[in-house]
């Protein structure tokens, strides 16, 4: 998920995202998560998914961007006309309180709970990939309270935002001593944020040699919501140890639906725990496979809309050995007992109605990436392909995501695909990313542009009463390159 934060000349105009020929009607506004994903279907197999080629001309969304300041002058992103946005915690900047730390470097998957006195509480990663004798700008707190002592460099912090006072009130570390803090979920019940490693570094590497590192690394871990301080860090063993980029919980029964992005080797997993309320109990860990199709390849070649029945394979040894290889990993393990691959497979969230949708960063034909919708039954569940970007200029790299309060789908783009893309409103930028939503008529539309960088956009969530868009730019390795933004605005008339 790590991108540069250089700005350069660009070679090709991104083809600018146009108006809907039919204007979205209120009475769509109500979808529900499943209307939408079905009604994305339908578009696509009427225009074969070629929004941008001219078949059929992207939603309208929430009308056309324009460049907006934040409440200190600085444009950082263009949005519809109506919305405006305050940023804050940014990269190298003082954390209340804190006597003299600073809030880290690459600012990533993230999500909002019900805080204190009426506020937004945000838990937030920092996929911070320093080597272990660099500690400039990662996740500082007492080694004490670390997973890899002194050494380790990511970790998550806390953040409550006051919506009246439109700003952060306290702020602090919650979690520190991992590494590579990708993204996410939220747990049972949203007793906290899972919060995972992106890395399977462990102490030595293939060829036996010291990393430096005094722990393996791979893990998940849990920030409750509750915490108003460091927690100590301790991994979710059961959950496996492998590339995790997030992790979320079925609110009823528990169980705990993980994506890999490991490149062409990665798999759809579920941990089922011996006690929900209680991640570190232990529990049983698989991996999805399609059922009569052993090894089913999703990253190519494949049908929107059609359900396919999966089961699931055991992985016997979820934590393998201090060094990971292409025969005792999680994914070796569980292709070997038929499971499906995906490529990079990075955001989830619940929906509710009870299934999970997530991404393939770089899956699809064209590998612009597409969105997996999982449905659990008795029998194991059903899994679907919703979406497949045809081309950049639809969608390019899609990394986290959420579900809005109305049941839409919003992405946030990690830009990978290095195609040299450029957008009107971002001159001078390479690599331009986007928030992209999917209209309850299934076409995509274009939210918000970064015009700041060629950063990513990282952990778009929602306040719980529905009013304020919170999400991150990751940025560098640079003072104020990376932030957290809270976008206000009319999300009524639209639909998100």
């Amino acid at each position: 998920m790590k991108k540069s934060n250089a700005i350069a000349p660009a070679p090709a105009r991104r083809r600018f995202l146009r108006r809907s020929s039919a204007l979205i009607g209120g009475a769509f506004f109500g979808a529900t998560t499943l209307q939408l994903l079905n009604a994305h279907t339908s578009w696509a197999a009427a225009t074969d998914g070629e929004g941008q080629r001219g078949k059929s001309p992207m939603a309208q969304g929430y009308g056309p961007l324009k460049p907006t300041a934040d409440q200190n002058g600085k444009f950082i992103l263009a949005l519809p006309h109506g919305f405006y946005y305050q940023t804050f915690g940014a990269t190298g900047s003082e954390i209340l309180g804190s006597n003299g730390l600073v809030h880290p470097r690459a600012h990533d998957g993230m999500d909002a709970f019900v805080g204190p006195n009426g506020t937004v509480r945000l838990i937030r990663n920092h996929e911070v990939r320093n080597a272990p004798d660099d500690s400039s700008l990662a996740v500082p707190s007492p080694s004490h309270l670390k997973w890899d002592d002194s050494l380790g460099v990511g970790g998550t912090l806390t953040l409550d935002y006051d919506l009246e006072k439109r700003k952060v009130v306290n702020e602090f570390v919650s979690l520190s001593g991992s590494l590579v803090n990708c993204s996410g979920g939220r747990a049972y019940r949203d007793m906290g944020w899972i919060t995972c490693e992106e890395t399977t570094l462990g102490t030595v590497d293939g060829n036996g040699k010291p990393t430096g590192w005094k722990q393996k690394h791979g893990y998940a871990f849990l920030v409750p919501t509750s915490a108003n301080a460091t927690v100590k860090a301790e991994p979710i063993l059961g959950m496996g140890r492998f590339s995790k980029e997030a992790a979320v919980a079925d609110y009823h029964t528990g169980v705990v639906y993980i994506t890999e992005d490991s490149g062409n080797t990665s798999g759809f997993y579920r941990f089922t725990p011996t006690n929900p309320a209680n991640l570190h109990a232990g529990g049983k860990l698989e991996m999805l496979a399609v059922k009569n199709s052993p090894q089913f390849d999703t990253r190519a070649n494949q049908t929107r809309g059609t359900a396919l029945p999966v089961e699931w394979v055991a992985i016997n040894n979820p934590d393998p050995g201090d060094i990971i290889t292409s025969t005792n990993s999680c994914f070796a393990q569980g292709l070997a007992k038929g499971g499906a691959r995906f490529n990079r497979l990075e955001g989830i969230y619940r929906t509710k109605h009870g299934s999970f949708v997530f991404v393939s960063t770089s899956g699809g034909d064209a590998k612009y990436g597409q969105l997996w919708e999982y449905t659990p039954n008795a029998e194991g569940g059903a899994l679907k392909l919703v979406f497949e970007s045809p081309d950049g200029g639809t969608l390019d790299s899609p990394d986290n995501l959420c579900v809005t309060p109305k049941g839409g789908i919003l992405f946030c783009e990690d830009d990978a695909s290095g195609d040299g893309d450029s957008h009107p409103l971002a001159p001078g930028i390479v690599n331009v990313n986007r928030l992209v939503g999917l209209s309850p008529s299934g076409e995509p539309f274009e939210f918000a542009v970064n015009i700041f960088s060629d950063s990513e956009f990282a952990g778009a969530c929602f306040s719980p009463d529905g009013k304020v868009l919170f999400v991150n730019i990751q940025g560098g390795n640079t003072m104020g390159s990376g932030m957290t933004i809270a976008i206000h605005g009319p999300f009524e008339r639209g639909p998100l």
